[in-house]
């Protein structure tokens, strides 16, 4: 990382969890975040999700002058984007919304300044047909919660964007400690959401079948594929599976089967009675802990997991740039 490339002021339009989650990693990367949202509670709750968030980031490593305090609220879009070198926007995932403020964004933003879009979905392309600008440098920065620990984004240019921007967003948000993943062409939900798309559908279905509870599901994966994909993802996993033969072998061999019909591409209905089962099996397995307690549990187990993986995993093995 060189000094050029991490964004002094950080400029954050939208602070429910995905901009909360921006901010506090931006803020511990020792960046000045300028933040905006016209909810009037707003400034509040994001000072005290940074708190709870802190302990965490602590954990991982801050950077030399990260302070909570370089959080300032603004009150306009004009005064959040006045210095800001990288702008994240986090608003709701509404294409009129999102047009209506990166219209506005990329009006006022200083020449040049990478916009960043949170969305989980929608392409590119069709964030910037409401730019006239400069809309080339509107791309897709998609994190995962929580986005202060986890650290992959995925970025993904439109069909106004040059290389040199998607070089310059790669270059910022590796700066912020993410693990930037260009996705080489746009896609309605990306790679990442897309993959997690299809586990959740048939989740549901076991679920509204009777096959298995949401805990049964959930140990499913914690304990079984889970464990591996947290080091190695799903195609060195199963490359693994073919034994010496790797997955040449292992795609002769278990190839076939996926032409059996043993899952279900489209969701299920989503009736009452299923939202009851799934919302009251999530319920039982909070067990009566709040969702601040759960997320400290989660934020805990993260800090130590990142470690591990980082170990057996290193920058040095060629994934820095890629994931």
């Amino acid at each position: 990382m060189t000094a050029s490339e991490l964004p002094r002021t950080v400029a954050v339009i939208g602070t429910g969890v995905i901009g909360n989650g921006w901010i506090a990693r931006a803020l511990a990367a020792g960046c000045r975040v300028n933040a905006f949202d016209p909810d009037t509670t707003a400034a509040a709750r994001t000072r005290a999700f940074v708190a709870r968030a802190w302990p965490a980031l602590e954990r991982l490593g801050l950077a030399e002058g990260a302070d909570p305090a370089a959080l300032t609220f603004v009150d306009s879009l004009d005064a959040a984007v006045e210095g800001a070198e990288l702008i994240q926007e986090n608003v709701p995932e509404r294409l009129a919304l999102k047009h209506d403020v990166l219209r506005q964004l990329d009006a006022v933003a200083a020449p040049g300044v990478v916009i960043g879009s949170s969305t989980s979905g929608i392409k590119p392309s069709d964030l910037q047909s409401a730019c006239t600008r400069e809309p080339g440098r509107v791309v897709v920065a998609h994190p995962f919660n929580p986005v202060y620990l986890l650290p992959l984004v995925e970025l993904v240019g439109g069909e106004h964007t040059p290389p040199r921007v998607v070089e310059r967003a790669r270059a910022h948000y590796a700066a912020l400690g993410m693990r930037p993943l260009v996705v080489r062409r746009e896609i309605e939900g990306h790679v990442a959401d897309r993959l997690m798309e299809a586990l959740w559908r048939e989740a549901l279905h076991l679920v509204n079948d009777g096959v298995a509870t949401t805990e049964e599901i959930d140990a499913a994966v914690v304990y079984g594929a889970g464990l591996r994909w947290s080091l190695m993802g799903t195609f060195l996993t199963f490359h693994l599976a073919g034994g010496e033969g790797g997955m040449r072998h292992m795609l002769h061999q278990f190839g076939p089967a996926l032409k059996l019909p043993w899952t279900k591409l489209e969701a299920p209905e989503l009736t009452e009675a299923l939202i009851d089962k799934v919302a009251d099996g999530c319920e039982h397995q909070a067990a009566g802990r709040s969702v601040a307690e759960l997320e400290t549990r989660r934020d805990a187990f993260l800090t130590e997991l990142l470690a591990l993986t980082q170990k057996y995993w290193p920058e040095a093995e060629g994934l820095e740039g890629r994931i």
